[in-house]
């Protein structure tokens, strides 16, 4: 079904797709820091104390809500920790709201948590000199953990740009994210044929609609192999076998990334059977103006 080449299409896969907001997310990572600016300023008087538990708890006497920040000190997304040591397991939890202080136990065991962790000695010895500074760099550590959804939605929206290019309008002519009862309803097409091997209901990342066909698109982009390209590989190949038998029906893969080359028997094995696989370079080329109609 091809008369292409496979190796040579597979050797202009690309190493990345990443863009400029693909490293970190900027805005996000100020916006989360603002959020707590007002208390990582009170927690700053801290910075330097000789008598750092005693403040510590009289910040906590007059403004509780301090220790909502605590968990980003140590790079923990979660209002509760918890900690084990040998006198067994402590949960600690920071929404002072939910969990108001009440007790001098309370007080102790929050300057416990803060002994123990090491925070009272980066405060008290000047290891960091402005904690707004500080949440700001760990925010951005944490934020590079978003890269993979983030990455997930590069070669969705590399896609959807060339559509786009191509003349196709949103919500006229292409949509985004479609059930397979979604496109059953709004065209009267018996899809049923799609089995997705058991799973749940299909969603296709694209539809495109012509004045002849529907056209089922799928993106992906792997910057590194695994199990999942294999799995991913067959199940294109048995949705290809499943949608030959819908008329009116097309499906259409746009691949691409170098990860592909740990599971290139599998993947060759769908180009062989699927006429309508793409990566990159088919796209810069201009394949769904030809394909597309």
């Amino acid at each position: 079904m091809q008369n292409r080449d496979f190796n040579m299409w597979l050797s202009g896969f690309r190493d990345s797709i990443a863009d400029y907001g693909y490293y970190i997310d900027f805005e996000k990572v100020h916006r989360n820091v603002d959020n707590i600016k007002i208390e990582l300023n009170i927690l700053n008087s801290l910075i330097g104390s000789k008598n750092i538990e005693a403040d510590f708890e009289n910040l906590m006497r007059k403004y509780p809500e301090v220790l909502k920040c605590i968990p980003l000190l140590l790079a923990v997304r979660a209002n509760e920790i918890y900690c084990q040591d040998e006198n067994g397991g402590h949960l600690f939890q920071f929404d002072s709201g939910k969990y108001p202080l009440n007790s001098h136990t309370h007080y102790e065991r929050y300057k416990y948590f803060m002994r123990e962790t090491g925070l009272f000695d980066l405060l008290k010895n000047h290891i960091v000199n402005n904690l707004i500074d500080y949440a700001t760099g760990v925010e951005t550590g944490l934020d590079s953990n978003g890269r993979k959804n983030r990455g997930g939605h590069l070669m969705e929206d590399l896609v959807e740009n060339f559509i786009q290019k191509a003349g196709f309008v949103k919500g006229v002519n292409y949509f985004k994210e479609m059930y397979i009862h979604q496109i059953t309803d709004k065209w009267h097409i018996d899809l049923s044929a799609i089995s997705n091997q058991g799973k749940m209901e299909k969603r296709f990342d694209f539809v495109i609609k012509t004045p002849t066909m529907i056209y089922g698109i799928e993106t992906n982009f792997y910057g590194s192999g695994g199990s999942k390209l294999n799995e991913t590989a067959r199940s294109y190949k048995t949705l290809v076998w499943e949608t030959e038998k819908i008329n009116g029906f097309t499906f259409v893969w746009f691949t691409d990334g170098k990860g592909w080359t740990s599971a290139k028997n599998n993947l060759e094995e769908t180009f062989d059977v699927m006429q309508h696989i793409y990566n990159i370079k088919d796209l810069e080329d201009d394949i769904i103006s030809e394909v597309f109609k």
